[in-house]
C-alpha cells in the first residue's frame, strides 16, 4: 500500500492506492497557511487515518517548490512558509519513518506516466497550466530531480521566438520579465486579453466567449495556442518526449489538442514531430496519486516500465 500526499496552498489531500493502483482511501483538509507546524500535524493526522483505514504504507508527498541539493532545505514554494525549512526531516521525525518528497508537477507528470494519459511511454514531459506553470520529466517511469532539483521547471524560461509586442513582457515573481508563465497561466491568460480588449475575464469565460464566436476571445485563444505550442517546441527540441500530458485548470479546453500540435512543427528541429499532446485522465488526482507513486512499482506497472523504479 501506498499514501499519496499533495501538499497544496490550499488544500492537503491524502490518497491510498494498492499495487494496482485502487484506491483505498481519500481526503482532503484545508492548508493551515503561514503555519509550517501546523502543516505538519496535518499530514500526520491524515497519514495516521489513512492507514487506518487501508493499513501500514509507504509516504511519498508532492510539493510547491523543491528541496535543495545544497542544503536540504525548502527553495522556490509559493507556500512560503515552507521556505528555508527541513520539511523532509521534520516529517520524517513526526511520522517515524522515512518519506520521499518531489515537486508537484514531478508527482504530476509520474502519475500520468504510471497509469495515466501517456501510461507505457518512455519519456514523458507533463505541464501544469492553471494559476502557475510546472512541468515534469520522466523517464522510463522515473521522475527526474536534477542536480539543481529543478528539472522540468520551463515555466521560468522566457517565452521562445517571442513577437516584437511579446518583448521585454510582463513581470514575473521571480524577478525576470517575459517567464513562460507570466503568457500561459491562467492569470497570464487574463491579463493578456485585458489588455488587448480592456475586458476582465478569467480563462473559463475568455474559452466560453470563444466558444459562442467573440472574435475577441478567439483572438485571444489563437495567440495562447501560438505560445504554447512556441514554448513546448523548445522542450521537444531538448527532452523530445514521446507524449506532452497537459493537466491544470487551462488543460479542459479542448481546442488545444488539435491546435497546438498544428502549430509546433513550425518550431521543431525536426521533418516530422511524432509527439503526442494529450490531456491528463487522472485531473485534480493526478499529483497526490503521483506522490504515492514515488515508491518502488512493483507487479504489472513495474513490468510496463521495464522495471524500473521511481525512486528520487
Amino acid at each position: 500500500m501506498r499514501i499519496g500526499i499533495d501538499l497544496g496552498g490550499t488544500k492537503i489531500e491524502a490518497v491510498a492506492i494498492d499495487a494496482d493502483g485502487r484506491e483505498r482511501f481519500r481526503k482532503r483538509l484545508p492548508s493551515p497557511r503561514g503555519d509550517y507546524a501546523g502543516t505538519i500535524e496535518t499530514v500526520a493526522a491524515l497519514v495516521e487515518e489513512a492507514e487506518a483505514t487501508a493499513g501500514p504504507a509507504t509516504v511519498g508527498i508532492g510539493m510547491p517548490g523543491a528541496i535543495s541539493p545544497a542544503t536540504g532545505l525548502v527553495k522556490n514554494a509559493n507556500s512560503t512558509w515552507l521556505i528555508g525549512r527541513r520539511l523532509e526531516e521534520d516529517l520524517a521525525a513526526r511520522l517515524g519513518r522515512a518519506v520521499r518528497l518531489a515537486n508537484d508537477a514531478n508527482c504530476f507528470a509520474l502519475s500520468e506516466a504510471v497509469d495515466g494519459a501517456a501510461a507505457g511511454q518512455t519519456v514523458v514531459f507533463g505541464v501544469i497550466i492553471g494559476t502557475g506553470t510546472g512541468g515534469g520529466v520522466v523517464v522510463h517511469g522515473r521522475a527526474l530531480t536534477g542536480a539543481n532539483a529543478i528539472a522540468g521547471e520551463w515555466g521560468h524560461n522566457p517565452l521562445p521566438w517571442p513577437d516584437p509586442d511579446e518583448w521585454p513582457g510582463p513581470a514575473c515573481y521571480c524577478g525576470r520579465t517575459g517567464c513562460i508563465e507570466t503568457f500561459l497561466s491562467g492569470p497570464g491568460l487574463t491579463r493578456d486579453h485585458e489588455r488587448r480588449t480592456g475586458q476582465t475575464l478569467d480563462a473559463r469565460d475568455i474559452a466560453r466567449a470563444a466558444a459562442r464566436a467573440d472574435p475577441d476571445a478567439e483572438a485571444t485563444l489563437i495567440r495562447y495556442e501560438g505560445r504554447l505550442a512556441r514554448a513546448l517546441a523548445s522542450v521537444i527540441n531538448v527532452v523530445d518526449p514521446d507524449v506532452v500530458v497537459l493537466g491544470g485548470g487551462l488543460s479542459n479546453m479542448d481546442r488545444l489538442y488539435a491546435n497546438v500540435p498544428r502549430l509546433w512543427g513550425e518550431y521543431v528541429f525536426s521533418d516530422h514531430v511524432a509527439t503526442r499532446l494529450v490531456k491528463a485522465v487522472h485531473g485534480d488526482s493526478s499529483g497526490v496519486r503521483g506522490a504515492a507513486w514515488l515508491w518502488e512499482l512493483s507487479g504489472k506497472h513495474a513490468l510496463e516500465l521495464g522495471g524500473c523504479d521511481a525512486e528520487m
